[in-house]
């Protein structure tokens, strides 16, 4: 018994290990895959379009999880129906395209409707760099921007704005121009 207890031992001794489990390599900043000209829609739960995004070329980085996209086009559509349209020369959307960084001649129009579906002038913002939440209909930049509203126009050092909530907040060198608005 002595003895076989012994040679059981030796023989664990003496066996090679299998050595470390070799960890996966972390994902590197190349694409995975890419899309051309191509159009990417989803929906809600009752199936109505909720946003589609197009653009020339698309690539996907598993490091980041983000997909970078030339010449994008993107078309939201918020909770009470009304478009918001936004294109750029680039664009970086997160995994579930809730947010979208567009770059190089940015642009972002909403049409809009009041509480009672009036018709409101259209919205423009304009910028080198824009970085739209379209989950909660927001758009900050702290790059210069200009802003236009029917025929008022506002331009700015930085930009914050809140669709839901109807806030503007414009910071630094701020110019603005209202045009008067006829009596009824």
């Amino acid at each position: 018994m002595g003895l076989m207890a012994l040679g059981t031992y030796w023989l664990v001794r003496s066996t090679p290990s299998l050595g470390a489990v070799a960890a996966d390599a972390p994902p590197t900043h190349d694409p995975d895959y890419f899309m051309r000209r191509f159009s990417v829609k989803s929906f809600d739960p009752a199936g109505r379009l909720k946003s589609e995004i197009q653009g020339q070329e698309a690539r996907h980085y598993p490091d980041t999880d983000t997909l970078e996209i030339d010449q994008p086009r993107i078309r939201s559509y918020n909770e009470r129906g009304v478009l918001t349209v936004a294109t750029a020369r680039r664009a970086i959307s997160n995994a579930d395209g809730s947010q979208v960084q567009l770059i190089g001649d940015a642009l972002v129009t909403r049409e809009g409707v009041d509480a009672q579906g009036r018709p409101l002038p259209a919205l423009e913002i304009r910028g080198e760099f824009l970085h739209a939440y379209l989950d909660v209909e927001r758009v900050r930049s702290d790059q210069p921007v200009q802003l236009r509203r029917g025929g008022d126009a506002f331009s700015a050092d930085t930009l914050a704005y809140d669709n839901l909530d109807r806030l503007l907040l414009m910071q630094g060198r701020v110019r603005g121009t209202l045009q008067a608005r006829p009596r009824p």
